[in-house]
């Protein structure tokens, strides 16, 4: 497949449904070779399967290249090995989409230390294995070649992480670290040329049924000609374009994709912002938009009548 990721290996975690998927798909229509990682259990963390061999097929059928791994990401030893499995599988491993998650949501007096550690360990613990792994592997390329490697962690955050949510604060405080995690990351990873984003995407996903937003879509059960507010993959696309080389000098930035809204965060409330007029993101165009309408590094031009 071609697209501005053509060339590319990308490992996406909690790919197995909802945004995740969303992004696995993406990223393969792009042109990457996907590890599609999830482990299979429910939006509690409980049970295993093999759910992302669902989203494997799908990527092959639609003419794209992906393995699936069911790896647990919180557990060390199978957070190396699906970065490895990319590695192994293609020869590289060039993107890391951290999305696997889970909820145990409770008013912090009910809420037991077991559901406390299993959603930190699942967000924070597991992004933070994942971007160890990839790191280790970059920078030894790096200190082998020319001393850079254009690497790519997309880090996923939430509205309850940086504005909080009652019945969360576990959940909260994982996607607040995940912040902390991501911000740090671009600093130590930039003079090797990697660079670590934020995105905080929403959608009707297994996750969000759980605080009554209805019954839960998959990417590809949604028209992809039509705009679905709901639609888990909206952000889809802004991860895309974050993984690609057009994205080498954006790092330690946080993008929030909800709706038809675009936004970058900065000490976690809204500086700027675009909309798409309902319509869904494009891939090929989000590089202008963010250019000129979000960070200012482009002239817009003259634009009449408005």
């Amino acid at each position: 497949m071609t697209g501005i990721l053509a060339g590319k290996v990308a490992l996406v975690t909690g790919a197995g449904h909802g945004i995740g998927r969303g992004h696995a798909l993406e990223l393969a229509k792009q042109g990457a070779k996907v590890v599609v990682n999830d482990l299979g259990g429910d939006a509690k963390g409980e049970g295993r399967g093999r759910d992302a061999d669902v989203v494997v097929d799908l990527i092959k059928t639609r003419g794209g290249d992906a393995v699936a791994d069911y790896g647990n990401v919180s557990d060390e030893a199978a957070a190396d090995a699906m970065v490895k499995r990319g590695i192994d599988e293609w020869g590289r491993i060039d993107i890391v989409v951290n999305n696997a998650g889970i909820v145990r949501d409770k008013a912090i007096w009910n809420m037991s230390v077991e559901d406390f550690d299993l959603v930190m360990q699942v967000h924070l613990r597991g992004s933070w294995l994942t971007s160890r792994a990839a790191a280790r592997h970059w920078r030894k390329i790096a200190k082998s070649g020319n001393g850079r490697y254009p690497g790519r962690i997309i880090n996923t955050t939430s509205g309850a992480g940086l504005l909080g949510n009652f019945g969360q604060t576990n959940y909260a405080a994982a996607k607040a670290g995940i912040a902390g995690l991501t911000l740090t990351l671009s600093l130590e990873l930039a003079s090797i040329g990697v660079t670590a984003n934020l995105i905080s995407p929403g959608g009707l996903t297994r996750i969000s049924s759980t605080i009554g937003m209805g019954a839960p879509k998959e990417p590809d059960d949604f028209d992809p000609e039509d705009f679905d507010p709901m639609d888990p993959s909206l952000g889809s696309p802004i991860v895309a374009w974050l993984a690609s080389d057009e994205a080498q000098l954006v790092s330690g930035q946080c993008l929030r994709a909800v709706r038809d809204r675009l936004s970058v965060l900065k000490g976690w409330h809204e500086v700027a912002g675009v909309s798409s007029g309902e319509k869904r993101w494009k891939t090929e165009d989000i590089g202008r938009i963010i250019g000129t309408d979000l960070f200012g590094t482009r002239a817009p031009g003259l634009r009449l009548g408005g």
